[in-house]
């Protein structure tokens, strides 16, 4: 005969069991077993870890050809590494942003930056592209068709208009790895194989590495017109120059 004061239950053997004192036995009977508590550290562990995303620069996870067009699946154009050459900085001219041009006095690398620093100053130069000013960027978009393909490696709800979400490709790691294979694959379908199609690759400002790693990216593969845009969103606000305001879509370009 069941206690009055018990619960019945069955373990997962099938046995029935009896817990005293009703919903609190039922409480105290869910935090003892282990499997629900491995479940809910878990839980917490992935919580934290998409909470430590830096910027939320992965919330692209693929490249796309735009809002409504599938992932490429073509094979990746992989040319022999370009000659490193740094480029000497660029003299601000009237018309550009304040502070785009700000030598931080870091110097220029080859190297892809670790994703957990792409947050902090850059360099003035990088080695086998040019960096592009918000006067002459504005002039060559003003120019339309045949303009340059505008990039954006930065998540965020304004970008420049006409940019093309290629966030993946901000990330850090080496050119051999899957994010170089599959940034191979959209810019080979994206500029039909041509490798001196006018590259622009933009993020926040000056402190953001994102749009540095994904032009030597696109340097590494070939590209011979490759130009960032050291100013990016901040120095383009700062001109009072239009933004489009889109919500970031999941593997999409605004």
């Amino acid at each position: 005969m069941q206690d009055a004061r018990g619960v019945a239950a069955l373990d997962r053997r099938g046995t029935s069991i009896i817990h005293p004192g009703g919903g609190a036995a039922r409480a105290a009977a869910r935090r003892a077993d282990p499997h629900r508590r491995h479940g809910r550290a878990v839980a917490l562990v992935l919580v934290a870890w998409w909470c430590l995303v830096p910027g939320g620069a992965w919330a692209q996870d693929g490249f796309s050809r735009g809002a409504s067009g599938p992932a490429t699946q073509s094979r990746p154009y992989i040319a022999p590494p370009p000659q490193v050459q740094a480029q000497p900085p660029r003299a601000a001219q009237a018309g550009d942003s304040a502070g785009e041009a700000q030598d931080f006095g870091v110097a220029p690398t080859a190297q892809l930056r670790p994703s957990d620093q792409l947050g902090g100053p850059t360099p003035t130069s990088i080695p086998g592209g040019k960096v592009i000013a918000t006067r002459q960027l504005a002039q060559l978009l003003q120019g339309g068709q045949g303009g340059p393909m505008l990039l954006h490696a930065y998540a965020s709800m304004e970008h420049l208009p006409g940019a093309i979400a290629v966030m993946p490709a901000a990330q850090g790691g080496t050119f051999e790895d899957e994010v170089q294979r599959g940034f191979g694959q959209y810019l080979q379908q994206a500029t039909g194989g041509d490798t001196s199609r006018m590259l622009v690759f933009y993020c926040g400002g000056p402190r953001c590495w994102g749009s540095y790693n994904a032009s030597l990216r696109a340097i590494r593969l070939g590209y011979r017109n490759v130009h960032w845009y050291r100013g990016g969103l901040e120095a383009w606000r700062q001109a009072g120059l239009q933004v489009k305001t889109v919500p970031v879509q999941h593997g999409a370009a605004p």
